[in-house]
């Protein structure tokens, strides 16, 4: 009991972190009228996805540990276009670099014993497992589309699709903690749409078309 209560309180941490990063980036983008990639959302997504990742190892839940293997290091990227990188610690800066490569490498040394522990899990049949991984992976795609839109710009950013695939992924990510009946799934998730829905809106009114229109104007 003890170490299912560390657990769920090492995901709910996890969860802050990201509720932490949207709604400080939500309240910086209605201040600013116009969406904003603040650098304290990416320092607590890292964070964030530090404590899930490790939250998924410990439940045995494939379908959190890959939805955070891509965007993890996409986190660090923006950190280091941010110029927030180098004043993180060095020791810190090399544990968040190594970590997922030396788990990595403990997964393939061991390999056969964590396919059955991932993908023969009992708990989540084939089934709802490829569906939670759907949903994550969905999830994991919204950094995959702003890291290239923000190379392409020079600039770290958060583009219009980047809001549109995390409401997709969200109410499915949400869909999947309901079937496992799993709380921080659900509660980490239920914060945020309200955010992408209104980041969408501030889009919708602030890009500006070829002709010099905005989105919203040229919608009509």
């Amino acid at each position: 009991m003890k170490v299912q209560l560390l657990v769920t309180a090492i995901g709910l941490l996890a969860q802050g972190f990201f509720s932490a990063r949207i709604l400080v980036q939500w309240a910086m983008s209605e201040k600013a009228r116009r969406v904003l990639s603040p650098s304290l959302f990416w320092i607590f997504s890292i964070a964030g996805s530090y404590l899930l990742c490790l939250y998924g190892w410990l439940r045995d839940d494939f379908a959190i540990v890959f939805g955070q293997l891509v965007s993890y290091y996409i986190y660090l990227w923006n950190l280091k276009t941010k110029d927030v990188w180098l004043y993180i610690p060095k020791i810190v800066r090399w544990t968040l670099v190594a970590t997922p490569i030396v788990l990595l490498g403990v997964v393939g040394e061991y390999a056969d014993e964590y396919i059955g522990r991932f993908l023969h899990n009992s708990d989540v049949p084939l089934g709802l497992l490829l569906f939670g991984s759907a949903g994550q992976l969905v999830f994991t795609m919204r950094f995959v589309c702003q890291w290239y839109c923000s190379r392409k710009a020079g600039e770290s950013r958060l583009p219009l699709v980047f809001w549109l695939l995390s409401l997709v992924g969200s109410v499915s990510i949400i869909a999947y903690g309901v079937m496992r009946c799993d709380v921080v799934l659900i509660l980490g998730q239920s914060f945020g749409i309200v955010a992408y829905v209104r980041n969408i809106m501030l889009l919708a009114k602030t890009d500006v078309l070829p002709h010099g229109r905005t989105l919203a104007a040229g919608k009509r």
